[in-house]
């Protein structure tokens, strides 16, 4: 029979390295034209390769909100955009201006200032566009992003083109106003409290309005949806369909947050958030109408540094207030660390287009089902950035899950954990915290870390996770493919056929 082959790239649907989307997710960037990828390929909030070498930061500048969200808690940044959790410091335009061009002088791969919060930066557009402009003047090679529910974008978009803000998110949650009604318990309107169904209603036809005219003004749009089971789930689909159809060219499907502990309606009513299935089939019917993210890690209205990091606590504002800037040393190091980055990516991207063709995997098909596909595996991986195994089981505070297939690698999210090890080359006995983490890799089979202590080692075993730290120091992609060819080779992938029944004597 043939062997199947088995490549370390996921198949793209014809995106492939011309496309610029080697090494990221299957369905992510893969058909977004030259001149949008020219436009986000150092954003990392957009491409999944650039998260691994590009910081941004977002600066709280905006505490008003115009509409109140079932999973919001005004106390809190908010939980569709932001890790729960209050905002460090509530930044006027000048203090965020010069928070900014401070981070960026110490952090020379930071590319990209978002205002994300923690209120809606559009209903506060004096400090949000005040920050934009000077931002604009003294730092020009900064991506500016703004991120809204949506409600006020109509009346702001010649404002965000004048500044040359050319990303924006809108916060999308339904296109009905009754699965609306469900989230949205009012908006302020026209000075006006609207409630229920009619103020879901007006908030849907002004997301709609803002979409097609950031669209029509060259402006970039990304979409982002909250997945609440039972209420918008199903009906997320129809709104990628809507927002692809309007020319938004990414859809972020985000798990809801709904801790009881955070304090928000869902949160106290017992509404649950989806389990990592429920969000990868949604995200993966979303995928045939709509460019899926599958990196976003949900960050601060106040983040600082990579995704997944957060360096705000080295920036406070005591700490910068007597920095001596140099904007032109600065700019010119963010571009030398940019040009070094992008060749290094380009070089990447190169030699993984020149690799000789995957070889084939030879299985011992003696007592195997030899018609039958090899099944894909999910693997969960310990990494602190640069697209390789590079971190220990014990410090890693969240996982990247990707699946290996016959078809190559795709990645498919993060799932965050609680830090148990808090240093040295062993583990506390935190037993609580370390259950917690084996129960969030649940799905999983194999766990790919540069080292492991014995305890968790042993607890991931009796969960029915392999961990495996022979990888370390290498790419995630080959070292996740490597793994599942042994498995293959070991004819763990495929079912054992099953012995025909014995006829009566």
């Amino acid at each position: 029979m043939e062997l199947p082959v088995i490549s370390n790239t996921a198949e793209s649907g014809g995106g492939g390295c011309s496309s610029h989307s080697c090494g990221s997710t299957a369905d992510q960037l893969n058909q977004i034209p030259d001149e949008i990828l020219q436009k986000v390929f150092n954003h990392p909030c957009y491409s999944e390769d650039a998260h691994h070498h590009f910081a941004r930061m977002h600066v709280a500048v905006a505490p008003a909100c115009n509409i109140q969200c079932n999973y919001c808690n005004r106390k809190y940044d908010c939980a569709n955009e932001s890790r729960p959790g209050v905002v460090s410091e509530l930044l006027t335009p000048d203090q965020a201006a010069k928070k900014t061009l401070v981070v960026a002088s110490e952090i020379p791969q930071m590319s990209v200032l978002g205002i994300a919060g923690p209120g809606d930066p559009l209903a506060n557009p004096e400090r949000t566009f005040a920050t934009f402009q000077m931002l604009s003047e003294h730092a020009p090679d900064i991506k500016l992003c703004v991120s809204t529910n949506g409600l006020m974008l109509p009346q702001s978009v010649d404002e965000i083109a004048k500044h040359n803000i050319d990303h924006v998110t809108i916060t999308i949650n339904c296109v009905d106003p009754d699965v609306g009604a469900k989230i949205y318990p009012w908006i302020f309107w026209n000075n006006k409290r609207i409630k229920g169904r009619e103020g879901a209603a007006i908030l849907i036809e002004q997301q709609q309005k803002g979409l097609e005219a950031c669209i029509a003004k060259g402006v970039l749009v990304k979409v982002n949806s909250v997945m609440i089971p039972g209420v918008n789930d199903e009906h997320l689909k129809e709104v990628s369909r809507v927002v692809k159809s309007k020319g938004a060219f990414l859809h972020n499907v985000m798990p809801l947050i709904a801790e009881a502990e955070h304090g928000t309606y869902y949160g106290l009513t017992g509404q649950r958030g989806p389990t990592q299935d429920e969000l990868q089939a949604l995200q993966d019917a979303c995928a045939g109408d709509m460019n899926m993210m599958r990196h976003c890690r949900q960050c601060r209205a106040d983040a600082v540094g990579l995704l997944g990091e957060d360096r705000g606590a080295e920036f406070t504002l005591d700490k910068i207030a007597e920095y001596e800037l140099d904007l032109e040393g600065a700019a010119a190091r963010r571009a030398e660390v940019r040009d070094r980055i992008a060749a290094e990516l380009e070089e990447k991207r190169n030699a993984k287009a020149a690799a000789p063709a995957p070889k084939l995997v030879a299985l011992d098909m003696s007592g195997l089902a030899t018609k039958e596909a090899l099944r894909p595996v999910k693997m969960a991986v310990a990494t602190s950035g640069g697209g390789v195994i590079n971190q220990h089981f014990g410090h890693a505070k969240e996982f990247l899950v990707y699946e290996a297939s016959e078809k190559g690698v795709r990645f498919l999210g993060h799932r965050k954990t609680d830090l148990y090890c808090s240093g040295g080359d062993t583990c506390g006995d935190a037993d609580t915290t370390l259950q917690q983490t084996v129960k969030t890799l649940e799905g999983c089979e194999v766990v790919l870390c540069s080292k492991i202590g014995y305890e968790p080692w042993g607890m991931l075993e009796e969960a029915g996770i392999a961990p495996n730290g022979e990888h370390a120091m290498e790419g995630i992609e080959d070292a996740v493919m490597a793994v599942y060819a042994e498995m293959a080779a070991a004819g763990k992938l495929v079912a054992p056929v099953e012995a025909p029944a014995q006829s009566a004597a």
